[in-house]
């Protein structure tokens, strides 16, 4: 530990203030005994690479939906797949289903009590199962999201830049747990209410920080600098097409994603492969009449790792297989498609 930090006092310190100043959230509230497992739990994995703005709506909207994990794991996935659309990430929702049901069918409804049981569940990470076990069960160990990181990498003026330098930051945001075996659960939360009210990612609030007197990187004047990052590489680009087919009744044809996909098992319009290599869109076997439609009809879209460009085709299609589906055009804006989908309805309806 550097000798000019105590954790100690940090912990007291981050302690006070959020007593005072921390958040209530539709899942916790501060001071309360007893959160339920099935509420932290949902929120947690919704909230991965989410922000808080985007993910309360979704909360409210499964809690309202699905207010037990036994109510959860008795949906269907295409109705969870529905729900979530628009969040993103759609292999969350298919493990949190996953997870609903290993909790309701073969745990009786009750969460494994340590974060090592808690590990063992289908897409809770150590990320989520630390903040679970810290937050439930008073488990002392080290929770640590992007938060957290932005603290330690602060407090402890690490100037190595992200990605690379993000196990020497992780090393360093875990030294703010060191002895802390007072309040684990309000602490977890308490460190990350201070990273996203207080020690933001610009222009942080320094001049009200409870722990800017044990803060390096405030002392040297090089907070808002912190944590630095290598330039950005360029996103790779992929291209296909989006195939829009009608029938006699004007229904448009869909199709459910294969779970090897991207957006796996969620609803959409049947698509070529996504190749990076090239525009020209490979025609799938059974299609009639391929047209290719004008360059107003191109859908761009970026995915976390990459950009996404599809051109638009008409075409004739007898499906012979129950993953496709004739949707009439009044139930269009219903179906809860991923984004992608809803721009290329939106393109093809207007």
């Amino acid at each position: 530990m550097t000798p000019s930090i105590d954790p100690r006092k940090i912990r007291r310190d981050v302690l006070k203030w959020y007593d005072k100043y921390g958040r209530d959230l539709p899942w916790r509230k501060k001071g309360e005994d007893k959160p339920d497992p099935y509420h932290i739990w949902l929120a947690e994995i919704m909230g991965q690479q989410t922000t808080l703005q985007a993910l309360i709506p979704y909360y409210l909207k499964f809690i309202e939906k699905w207010p037990t994990v036994h109510n959860l794991a008795d949906a269907l996935q295409e109705d969870i797949l529905h729900e979530w659309a628009g969040l993103g990430y759609y292999a969350r929702a298919r493990n949190l289903h996953k997870c609903a049901k290993i909790v309701s069918h073969e745990l009786k409804g009750e969460f494994p009590k340590t974060q090592k049981g808690l590990m063992s569940l289908p897409g809770v990470g150590e990320y989520s199962s630390s903040a679970m076990a810290a937050i439930l069960y008073s488990e002392s160990v080290p929770v640590i999201d992007g938060n957290v990181e932005r603290v330690g990498a602060r407090v402890f003026a690490v100037e190595a830049p992200l990605p690379k330098g993000k196990p020497e930051i992780k090393k360093h945001s875990a030294m703010l747990y060191e002895r802390s075996t007072n309040r684990p659960g309000d602490y977890a939360q308490a460190l990350m209410d201070l990273g996203a009210m207080v020690c933001t990612p610009k222009s942080p609030k320094c001049g009200i920080c409870p722990i800017s007197d044990q803060c390096l990187a405030f002392k040297k004047g090089i907070a808002a600098e912190l944590p630095k990052r290598e330039p950005k590489k360029a996103r790779p680009k992929r291209y296909g097409g989006f195939y829009w087919i009608t029938n006699e009744h004007g229904a448009v044809l869909f199709e459910r994603r294969a779970e090897n996909r991207m957006l796996g098992g969620m609803l959409g319009l049947p698509t070529t492969d996504w190749d990076d290599k090239t525009s020209t869109a490979k025609t799938p076997d059974g299609l009639k009449s391929v047209e290719k439609l004008s360059e107003n009809h191109v859908v761009h879209h970026t995915f976390s790792h990459f950009d996404l460009e599809l051109q638009g085709y008409r075409a004739s299609y007898n499906p012979d297989s129950d993953r496709f589906e004739w949707i009439e055009p009044a139930k269009l804006n219903d179906l809860g498609l991923p984004s992608l989908f809803k721009k290329a309805v939106k393109m093809m309806t207007k």
